[in-house]
């Protein structure tokens, strides 16, 4: 999914249903814990979210707060299939609604897939 060692990476959404080889994996990756409550500026967000959450584009919205300028957010869901799974178009309605741009989806895991959102180049409108 593309870390590099010494990000910050906070974690939201987590549930007994996350993968815990790809939460490992990250980990290993950035040589860091998962942040929950932070407390400087973070790299990147892992949101977690399943179709009973709530609204994504809030969800979304919500993961900003302590994403630095050039982070982005890893957006997990469920795979087609899979309890909690998330429709493509309420992902792309969700991001817009959130002024965030989807760029490159991934597939991470068995039952999981990733969604790389960021900020359009543009900024915010």
């Amino acid at each position: 999914m593309g870390f590099a060692p010494g990000q910050l990476v906070q974690e939201l959404g987590w549930d007994e249903d996350a993968d815990e080889e790809l939460r490992s994996a990250i980990m290993e990756e950035i040589g860091e814990d998962l942040i929950f409550e932070a407390v400087e500026a973070v790299d990147a967000v892992l949101l977690w979210w399943r179709d009973d959450d709530g609204d994504l584009a809030d969800g979304l919205v919500d993961a900003l707060t302590d994403l630095s300028d050039k982070g982005h957010i890893w957006l997990l869901t469920p795979k087609i299939g899979h309890d909690g799974y998330v429709d493509a178009s309420d992902i792309s309605e969700a991001a817009l609604t959130a002024g965030l741009a989807l760029a490159n989806p991934a597939s991470c895991s068995k039952g999981w897939s990733a969604h790389k959102l960021v900020r359009p180049k543009g900024g915010r409108r």
